[in-house]
This record gives C-alpha cells, sequence and structure tokens, in this order.
C-alpha cells in the first residue's frame, strides 16, 4: 500500500502540527505491512523567520520518503503566508501528479491542506483520513469580522464543505470543535488529541522549584499571534507585578507589537524559537509556565498543544483560557490557575491567592493518560482501517 501524507509542516519545523505529524508518521511506520510504502509531502522549514535550520528537499529511510516543496520566506503576516501556501500548494500537486497512491492523510490547520488532500483523493479515487486542529472558517470569522476581507470567509465554507464531505474519516483534535462539526455534517467522528512527546516524558522536570517572592520567572513558548493576544495582557501584569520576569519564547504575527508595548519594561525579555533541548533547558530555569488565547469567540472551541508540555514539567500552570480549554484544564489538572482571557483584574484576583502548588498526582495521572506515543499509535490504527477499502 503507497501512503501519501500532506502536512504544511514537518520536522525540523518547531510548531504543534510538526511535531504531530512526525509522530504520527513514526507511528504508521510500525504498523506497515511488508511492500508498504510512506511519502511524506511537505516545505522547507519555514515556521518562524527567526528559526533557521537546514533540511534537504529530498530524504529517504527505509520505507519513508520525505518531500520538501521550497516556499518564499514569511513573517506570519497573512498575505506572506497565502503566498507560502500558493507555492507549497502548486508544488505537492505537480509532484503527486505524476505518482501514484493508495490512500491520502491530510492534517489541516490551514483550511487548505485539507482542500489539497480532497483534491489529491478524487484525482486518484483513494480514501481521505482528515486530521482537522482548527476550525478555520470559525477563526477567520473572528478575526476578519471588522476587515474588508471578510468577504472571502463564504469561499472558505465552500472549501471546508469540499473537504469535508471527501473524507471517508474525521478527526477533530480538541473535542471543543465537536459541537460546530457535528452542526453543519451530521457524521461521525474521531477525537486523538496533541499529546506530550517523548522528550518531556524524559525530561528531569519532577521536581518543582521553590518560588521566590523576589523573583518569579513566568515562561511562554510557542506562537505569538493574533491567537494568542500575549500584547492584550503581558504588558498589564508586567508593570503591576515588577517582581514578575516574563520570558516569552518564539515569534509570529503579532510579535511586533508585543516588542512594541513591552519595549520599556525591563521584566519582559522576548526570545527567538529554540529547539526542543534548549526549551527543556528553559523550563527547569521558570517557576510558572504562563498560557493565554485571545478571547474571541473561535478560541473558545481549541485545545492548545502547549498544555500537554507544560504538564510533563512538573511547574505551575497559569492559563488565561475560556471555553473547552479552561474545561480541559478544571477535569485533567486541577492545579492550574485559570483566569479570564485578556481581563487583567482576574489574573491579580486569581495570581494574589497563587502559592505555586503543584498536584504531584493528578500531573502523574495526566502524563500517563496524554503519552504523545500511545494516541498517535491509536491514530495509525484507525488510520489504516482505510486499507479495507482500497
Amino acid at each position: 500500500m503507497r501512503i501519501l501524507i500532506i502536512s504544511f509542516y514537518y520536522e525540523p519545523d518547531l510548531c504543534a502540527g510538526s511535531f504531530r505529524t512526525t509522530a504520527f508518521v513514526k507511528a504508521l511506520e510500525r504498523h506497515l505491512k511488508a511492500g508498504d510504502t510512506v511519502e511524506v509531502v511537505t516545505t522547507l522549514p519555514n515556521r518562524y523567520s527567526t528559526y533557521k535550520v537546514e533540511s534537504s528537499e529530498l530524504q529517504a529511510r527505509d520505507n519513508v520518503t520525505i518531500r520538501r516543496i521550497r516556499t518564499p520566506s514569511h513573517k506570519s503576516a497573512f498575505f506572506d503566508q497565502a503566498r507560502a501556501f500558493r507555492a507549497y500548494f502548486i508544488g505537492a500537486l505537480k509532484y503527486t501528479g505524476s505518482r501514484k497512491y493508495d490512500i491520502v492523510f491530510a492534517t489541516s490547520s490551514r483550511l487548505f491542506s485539507a482542500l489539497l488532500g480532497a483534491i489529491i483523493s478524487k484525482q486518484q479515487n483513494i480514501p481521505l483520513y482528515l486530521d482537522i486542529r482548527d476550525i478555520f472558517v470559525d477563526t477567520m470569522k473572528s478575526i476578519l469580522k471588522n476587515s474588508r476581507l471578510k468577504v472571502v470567509i463564504p469561499l472558505f465554507n465552500i472549501v471546508e464543505k469540499l473537504a469535508v464531505s471527501r473524507a471517508q474519516k474525521i478527526n477533530l483534535v480538541s473535542s471543543g470543535f465537536a459541537s460546530y462539526f457535528q452542526e453543519k455534517y451530521r457524521r461521525d467522528y474521531s477525537f486523538f488529541p496533541n499529546g506530550i512527546d517523548d522528550e518531556f516524558l524524559r525530561g528531569d522536570f519532577n521536581s518543582p522549584r521553590v518560588i521566590q517572592s523576589d523573583r518569579v520567572i513566568f515562561t511562554y513558548t510557542g506562537n505569538i499571534g493574533e491567537g494568542q493576544g500575549l500584547e492584550k495582557i503581558v504588558p498589564k501584569i508586567a508593570e503591576r507585578y515588577k517582581n514578575i520576569e516574563f520570558r516569552i519564547v518564539g515569534d509570529g504575527g503579532r510579535r511586533s507589537a508585543l516588542e512594541e508595548c513591552t519595549s520599556q519594561l525591563k521584566n519582559v525579555k522576548l526570545m527567538n524559537p529554540v529547539n526542543r533541548k534548549e526549551l527543556g533547558e528553559l523550563y527547569n530555569q521558570s517557576d510558572v509556565l504562563f498560557l493565554h488565547l485571545n478571547n474571541h469567540d473561535a478560541f473558545r472551541k481549541v485545545l492548545p498543544s502547549k498544555i500537554f508540555e507544560y504538564a510533563a514539567t512538573y511547574r505551575p500552570i497559569i492559563a488565561g483560557v475560556e471555553g473547552y480549554a479552561k474545561e480541559f484544564l478544571a477535569d485533567y489538572l486541577p492545579d492550574s490557575v485559570i483566569f479570564r482571557s485578556c481581563d487583567f483584574d482576574d489574573f491579580c484576583r486569581k495570581y494574589d491567592q497563587f502559592n505555586g502548588a503543584v498536584d504531584l498526582k493528578a500531573r502523574k495521572e495526566f502524563i500517563a493518560k496524554f503519552s504523545r506515543f500511545a494516541i498517535m499509535d491509536a491514530m495509525a490504527k484507525d488510520f489504516l482501517s482505510l486499507r479495507m477499502s482500497v
């Protein structure tokens, strides 16, 4: 069986989509039969302009081939990303057009990755397994509601419908997406979430730091974009609590806005993305791990992948989230301090009662339940069940 994997990001890129797809391919390899092959069509590393790593356009090992499409450089701006994805879309169609596959897997936070998988599925008359990591239409409605670009939203709805209707199986990475998709498309869905990678399961994080009142290190890692809204909350916290030292590690479309509004604050340090080994060292130096989502309605359905990574460090988590992410934290990580998104007063109320306690029992149970290895292994088996329709 010849398997095609469509993913805009793949290792060594640093982002949730890259980590997830890489783990999924490794899980697939454990279940392949003699003669099975996997081909990953992705991009050369491009997630962040501030994180450069070399990788070849074509790699092959055993029965796995990775073909990377070159895309224009971008700085996470809307039109920059659109140009980059256009290059990937065209390049991937051209590359796969001369090849034959038996089944296709597409993972999509960018809606057009799903469309790309659907087009190839239709062209070659093969089954499609769709892994949905974001509700693109919902997100665009929230972000573009006051923009002239909102006229393109009906097009996004059409693309979403085409992709969903073509897929034989659909996985939703967050159970918070269920109501949206079940109301629009009455069908069955699986729910394989993100998880904790081996790098963090092996990390030496099982000794929470004793927090000193005169200097508390808050670390945030990941994307700095519209979805996080860090510029709406971090400057206010840093201005009020001089003993909090923010270390914000990452890049994204709103980094410049965050840099501008924290430029006069000596207790906010912005750092470029780092590899996972360096990230583990930063976590070890941290007193608190900080998480925040913007207060758009669309973000009430998402489950940030960082939650899994943060939980494995045995560090206190302070999160400004609502909706499904809030419910998830309350259910599985009850030691988390949760405040309302973008609500500085609520942060102050919660933080003033913060004592740094970590529920070790709950953390151990969480780590056991959400190992990425186990989740991706189950998802690979679910995907390969489509083998029967080939």
